[in-house]
């Protein structure tokens, strides 16, 4: 699934492809994604001018001149493709299309159905139900040592549960995490109320510093993500524990003096630490 980097990255190309032009047609392939799209969606957006685009956690906002706002959420497949030829029919999976009066062609590309669009009023966007429990964003100045030594106060929850929790801080996902966490030298089965100031600042500097760096990279090309010019995000090239088991991180000489990178496996998904680095502690979940 596409995380915060890699949705920043669709969200900044469409804004360059996109912002300020007017919506000449737009058609859907199908009813509907994960959820049915709004009724008369396409006649909704025709002669809108789309005036502004965000970004909320992994949901992009594009902001219409009728005080709407376009809701897009990629799913696990989902991807924007621009283009600048308007002939172009749209592609297999391509379940909305979008052409401006300016010659743009940005198509919604999903095969495997689970992203979400929704219009809704701009000013009730915050209080959308997929949106309105949502943490602060982790780039934001709502998200910092203070609040997340907070959120971690007496939980006996594995540190990397609580960060992936969208109700704590928005937006981050299983390989970021895993690379903030191995930053900062925390072990993803930390509890999470065992954590200190000093390691709740670390870990909140860390998930800056890998989130922007992820970014500047055009995010992480994985299974069915490109970025919407078509070309591939290259911080996978960075990832210093994240699906590397077996190896030596970067830090330390891997085999055969340890083991190098573990993997573990948390409510079903797969982490990735280095066992010199990131010492599990007394204060963990129970692997065995």
């Amino acid at each position: 699934m596409p995380e915060l980097p890699e949705v920043e990255t669709v969200m900044r190309g469409m804004r360059l492809h996109l912002e300020g032009h007017k919506i000449a047609t737009a058609t859907t392939g199908r009813e509907g994604l994960r959820r049915p799209f709004p009724p008369g969606l396409g006649d909704s957006l025709r002669g809108r001018v789309i005036t502004r685009f965000g970004r909320r956690g992994k949901y992009i906002l594009v902001d219409l001149d009728d005080a709407r706002t376009l809701l897009v959420h990629l799913g696990m497949s989902g991807r924007v493709v621009l283009g600048s030829d308007i002939s172009v029919p749209a592609a297999r999976h391509e379940h909305l299309l979008i052409l401006t009066h300016q010659g743009a062609r940005c198509g919604l590309v999903d095969p495997r159905r689970f992203g979400i669009v929704d219009l809704v009023p701009t000013e009730t966007v915050d209080a959308h139900p997929l949106l309105a429990r949502m943490g602060p964003e982790p780039l934001g100045n709502g998200f910092d040592a203070e609040g997340l030594a907070r959120a971690a106060a007496g939980r006996r929850t594995p540190i990397k549960s609580l960060l992936l929790d969208q109700r704590v801080v928005a937006g981050l996902g299983n390989i970021y995490v895993s690379e903030a966490l191995f930053r900062a030298g925390i072990h993803p089965a930390r509890m999470a109320a065992s954590l200190d100031a000093a390691q709740c600042g670390a870990l909140v500097g860390s998930i800056r510093d890998v989130l922007t760096e992820a970014i500047a990279a055009g995010g992480s090309s994985l299974r069915d993500y490109v970025k919407p010019d078509g070309e591939l995000g290259y911080f996978q090239h960075a990832w210093r524990v994240y699906g590397r088991a077996g190896e030596g991180c970067p830090e330390c000489p891997g085999p055969p003096a340890c083991d190098g990178v573990m993997r573990i496996t948390q409510a079903g998904r797969s982490s990735f630490f280095c066992p010199m680095r990131q010492e599990v502690g007394a204060e963990a979940e129970d692997l065995s």
